[in-house]
């Protein structure tokens, strides 16, 4: 009988080989990028900082087995652990995505491509610590600071075209290639390692999406991301030993990612890799919100106001109806119980009743008990979501890429108060000037909930300076936030 199985070996696919020669070979070039980057670090890290406040997040955190410290490895910002790399990925990427607070990426995927500072920087922290210790240079901020802006293109541009969450995955397979990628780039793996490195990453399991949705909404969506970034520092370790890859990882007939997990399509690029996603990446600076939502909870903040300046409130209201985008009727348009503070910043409903009645939507407001106030459902209940396709357009449009929401309000006497439409929210590139004030803020009040005001200052003073942050060894920088 005929074979049907050709065992050539073929040519690593392009998709990994364009990768790791854009981790390898490009260099970036743009202020803004590296500006943009800085913010990004900052606000990444003081994310991870209120998220301590969080029992929840905390009992995840530290070594595998309690205890441990490991000499010359990653220290854990906030917190007093040092641990191999791995494991300090996993600890940091937690502690960045657990109250949905860090930068944000919509396309055809969605994401945050700061998760990958987990991976980033531990394995930048451990690099340098042991490079220290054996009389060698560490690596600097600058360094952090590059592979940030790599990952968040990778993972960006991958993003751009291609739809994971429509074939059942979570984004976060996003970031293990991302990170599996820079890290990689880290750790001084050649083009071919690298290589090897990304087809781990895709031969790899992946999440599945069924955690941010109903009925199985749910905290693991908090520490998913941070799962993925120490899976990719462990798969970059694993091709360091010189461990085969799989070059038709993608390509492969029935086997390969694209025929088994893609349903038979290969990956579709906008654009080649540069610095654009960094340049446009998107800030949650107001409200830990869904970003869907972020300029609906805008609009319903402004409500609150014109109702408060009337004398009236949100028990005056009869209906309200929302104008918004295919993708946040899809991810967050939501009925029923909700059972977690998970399930509850991934509804829009849950995230617009809050501040019409509190006028304010904060971390806190998740808990349990702010959702056992009974006139938040009674609220949610009037609450209709409607899709303008213009504003789906509006989303996907590369030059506009807007988060359109417009709230209209029936009040129970007949009056109507006129829409409020909110395209943009604070943290867009085309508000950016005033944004960045406001996601300092963010960044002191985040400082203020662990440390001591010297150490604080200490902090802000290389934070905020763009040259001194680049030129400071990574150990040292990290050690600021380290008791």
């Amino acid at each position: 009988m005929a074979s049907f199985n050709n065992n050539e070996r073929p040519a690593p696919d392009g998709v990994l080989v364009d990768i790791a020669d854009y981790v390898l070979s490009y260099r970036v070039d743009s202020a803004l990028a590296y500006e943009t980057a800085r913010n990004c670090l900052i606000d990444t890290l003081g994310c991870g900082l209120e998220a301590l406040e969080y029992p929840a997040c905390t009992k995840l955190l530290g070594p595998v087995v309690p205890g441990t410290v490991v000499p010359n490895g990653a220290r854990v910002p906030g917190t007093p652990y040092q641990l191999d790399p791995v494991q300090a990925a996993f600890n940091l990427g937690t502690m960045i995505r657990w109250l949905d607070f860090n930068d944000c990426w919509l396309a055809a995927e969605w994401g945050h491509p700061s998760d990958n500072l987990g991976g980033i920087l531990a394995v930048a922290d451990w690099l340098s610590r042991t490079a220290v210790a054996a009389g060698r240079a560490p690596l600097s901020m600058r360094d952090v600071l590059t592979a940030m802006i790599k990952a968040h293109e990778i993972q960006g541009c991958l993003a751009l075209e291609n739809a994971f969450n429509k074939v059942g995955f979570d984004h976060v397979i996003l970031v293990k290639v991302a990170s599996t990628a820079v890290v990689a780039g880290l750790l001084g793996l050649s083009r071919d390692e690298i290589v090897n490195a990304l087809s781990l990453a895709f031969v790899d399991g992946q999440a599945l999406r069924t955690y941010r949705h109903a009925p199985n909404a749910g905290s693991r969506k908090s520490w998913a991301a941070g799962d993925a970034t120490s899976r990719a520092v462990k798969l970059a370790l694993i091709a360091q030993t010189g461990e085969m890859g799989y070059p038709s990882a993608l390509t492969a007939k029935t086997w390969g990612f694209y025929d088994a997990s893609f349903r038979g399509q290969s990956f579709k690029f906008q654009r080649p890799y540069g610095s654009y996603v960094m340049e446009h990446v998107l800030f949650k600076i107001s409200y830990p919100a869904e970003f869907h939502s972020q300029t609906a909870v805008e609009a319903a903040m402004s409500v609150q106001e014109q109702l408060r300046a009337t004398g009236r409130s949100s028990d005056d209201i009869a209906s309200i109806r929302i104008r918004t985008h295919e993708a946040c009727i899809r991810i967050i348009d939501k009925s029923g119980p909700l059972h977690n503070p998970a399930d509850r910043d991934h509804t829009i409903q849950y995230m617009v009743a809050v501040p019409l009645i509190f006028g304010r939507l904060t971390a806190s407001d998740y808990e349990d008990d702010v959702a056992a106030d009974p006139r938040i459902d009674a609220l949610r209940d009037k609450i209709e979501c409607v899709e303008d396709p213009a504003f789906t357009r509006d989303y996907h449009d590369p030059d506009k890429r807007s988060i359109a929401n417009g709230m209209t309000v029936t009040l129970k006497d007949g009056t109507v108060l006129p829409e409020l439409v909110v395209e943009y929210p604070i943290g867009h590139k085309r508000r950016r000037a005033d944004g960045i004030p406001l996601l300092e803020a963010k960044f002191r009040t985040n400082l203020a909930r662990r440390f001591v005001e010297k150490r604080q200052h200490q902090i802000l003073d290389v934070s905020l300076n763009q040259a001194k942050l680049e030129a400071m060894p990574v150990h040292d920088y990290v050690d600021l936030y380290c008791s």
